[in-house]
């Protein structure tokens, strides 16, 4: 049991205390109950030989008394235990949330995102149900059981043998079925999990479902995985289904014997009726602590699987830390900006994808990137940013390895536009500002003036207080992509990362676009990714990779005069503006 909450008992550590007077509480709720009983057994014998009004009104006022206690130390115990099993669900949400910021992308494409989602709900509530309800209720059990056996036996310890006689084969079921419901609860959560992957795919690619006319086959993939779900519950409905009635049986089977023997007892004058009434009442007041063994295993089942799921995240390890970080750089240390590649390799598994790049940025400088699709282009700026792990020593920022340096102090000064630009469900304002900290209204004005996209803003009905919808659906491509890049701009980055940041954008927006950049990030290292000649003419640098590998770099005029990719992509471009503009 111990081993299988060890991943949870840091947290039940830190409410100790509660736990205590939970306990406590628990203990008087069921002293109170115990005595129930011996009240109406002392009534009942002392019908039998005759007393006064006054003593039954004196017994009954006792009753009722021991009932009342019976419910504040109850509503006590429900409101302290239940109480404690929240805040633990609090504590792990947090920490779940933090384990997942931290991890780097190799995370998630390992997990997928309704995977990870079905863990922080599902899961959770059968970790709070487990810590709460199942706890309580077996310390409940328990404690009766022991004060009621104990008044069984002073009774009578030959009923209470014959009476309890069934009872060894509810503990053989209790545990047959506990394991039954750990491995088909496993599988539910599983299918869940892919059920919930499934729909969050499906609702975050809407529009290309419609656009492929896929709504019939996603409705049946869906269909299927939801009967597989439904079939997996039902087994385990099925599974409780036997067991409760099963226990009732057996407690039938019990309370049977009790009248029997019990009812020869009283004849053969060895108990009292009283004692046949309170034996009898013990009895019944034990049926549902014993049925709910059946609920409390289901309980602790669903919760040591879903805890083993919650495991697996917490104590996955982050790619890509701080363990290297120099102590002496604090947190709010400021970069120049120059960036160096030595001999640097990298891939992904098995396959490499960059090859022997060596390549200087002197801070404040500008480099653009050029190259056919798949030639490790984004793979590379994704190094600088730290999203994957650069080889020891082979890449630096202002004169030292980039591991001495914190994550925080790396993404801090780099602002970075993606290629793929995601929006939050919030306004336009909320998702300019979302990389700073604070920000002034003229200050956000200034970064949507320099990605030409201001005027537009102010020309919606709420200006920037216009929501955009989710992933930014009410937004056209180049409108998202202008807003991601004044985002990036906002942050004042002394490393700013274009990543094909103007391709949804026309010619002229781009050049009015770079014009504002330059007059916006004088101090800035800026890096650009894209396949205009264009966007990248005019930069310090132009580093062609291909296959991986840089095969060309130099200035623009310098790589023309190469006659190799790069003047091939400027004479094919420059003879498709020629045929547009004849029409």
């Amino acid at each position: 049991m111990l081993r299988e909450l060890g991943p949870l008992l840091r947290y039940m550590r830190r409410y100790r205390w509660g736990y205590l007077w939970g306990t406590l509480a628990c203990i008087a709720t069921n002293i109170a109950a115990v005595q129930g009983p011996q009240i109406l057994r002392k009534t009942i014998d002392e019908l039998e030989r005759g007393v006064s009004r006054e003593r039954i009104v004196f017994l009954a006022c006792v009753f009722i008394g021991i009932y009342i206690v019976k419910g504040i130390f109850l509503y006590a115990q429900r409101w302290i235990l239940i109480g404690i099993s929240r805040e633990i669900e609090f504590d792990l949400r947090n920490d779940l949330f933090l384990q997942l910021e931290r991890q780097d992308a190799n995370f998630y494409q390992k997990y997928r995102t309704g995977d990870v989602m079905a863990r922080m709900t599902n899961d959770l509530n059968a970790v709070r149900m487990l810590l709460g309800p199942a706890l309580m209720y077996s310390a409940n059990t328990v404690f009766f059981t022991v004060g009621a056996l104990y008044f069984l036996l002073r009774i009578s310890p030959w009923l209470t043998l014959v009476a309890w006689a069934p009872m060894p084969l509810a503990s053989i079921l209790v545990q047959y079925f506990g394991r039954k419901i750990h491995d088909r609860f496993e599988k539910i959560q599983e299918s869940f999990s892919e059920i919930s992957s499934q729909a969050q795919e499906n609702y975050s690619g809407a529009r290309l479902v419609r656009a492929f006319g896929r709504e019939q086959s996603q409705m049946s993939l869906f269909e299927k995985l939801n009967r597989q779900y439904i079939h997996r519950a039902q087994g385990l409905v099925q599974l409780m289904g036997m067991l409760w009635p099963t226990l009732e049986f057996i407690l039938g089977i019990a309370m049977i014997i009790t009248l029997l023997v019990g009812g020869h007892e009283v004849v053969a004058h060895r108990i009292t009726p009283g004692d046949f009434v309170a034996f009898n009442t013990y009895m019944i007041l034990l049926i549902w602590p014993i049925i709910a063994v059946g609920w409390v295993v289901n309980l602790f089942q669903r919760g040591t699987a879903s805890v083993k799921r919650i495991d697996e995240i917490l104590r996955a390890v982050p790619g890509i830390d701080d363990s290297e970080a120099d102590p002496a750089i604090s947190g709010d240390a400021l970069l120049r900006g120059e960036i160096e590649f030595r001999n640097l390799n990298f891939s992904y598994g098995e396959t490499q994808v960059l090859r022997d790049i060596s390549l200087k940025i002197p801070a404040g400088s500008s480099l653009a990137i050029v190259g056919p699709t798949g030639s490790g282009k984004t793979t590379l700026v994704n190094l600088i940013a730290r999203l994957y792990e650069a080889p020891e020593g082979s890449l630096c920022m202002d004169g030292r390895p980039i591991r001495k340096y914190p994550l925080e102090v790396v993404r801090r000064n780099l602002g970075i536009v993606p290629q793929e630009t995601f929006l939050f469900s919030e306004t336009i304002r909320e998702n300019l500002a979302f990389g700073v900290s604070a920000s002034s209204d003229e200050e956000l004005l200034q970064a949507a003036e320099a990605a030409h996209i201001r005027r537009e803003f102010e020309d919606f009905p709420q200006g920037f207080e216009t929501m955009v919808g989710e992933r930014g659906m009410t937004l056209s491509g180049g409108q998202k992509q202008r807003l991601a890049i004044a985002r990036a701009l906002l942050r004042r980055p002394a490393i700013l990362v274009l990543d094909d940041a103007l391709a949804s954008v026309d010619t002229y927006t781009e050049e009015r676009i770079l014009g504002g950049l330059r007059n916006y990030t004088t101090t800035s290292t800026t890096i650009l990714i894209s396949h205009r000649v264009s966007t990248v003419r005019n930069a310090d640098q132009i580093a062609v990779l291909d296959h991986g590998k840089i095969v060309e770099i130099g200035r623009h005029d310098e790589l023309l005069a190469l006659d190799g990719y790069y003047a091939s992509l400027y004479q094919k471009q420059q003879l498709e503006e020629e045929l547009t503009v004849a029409g």
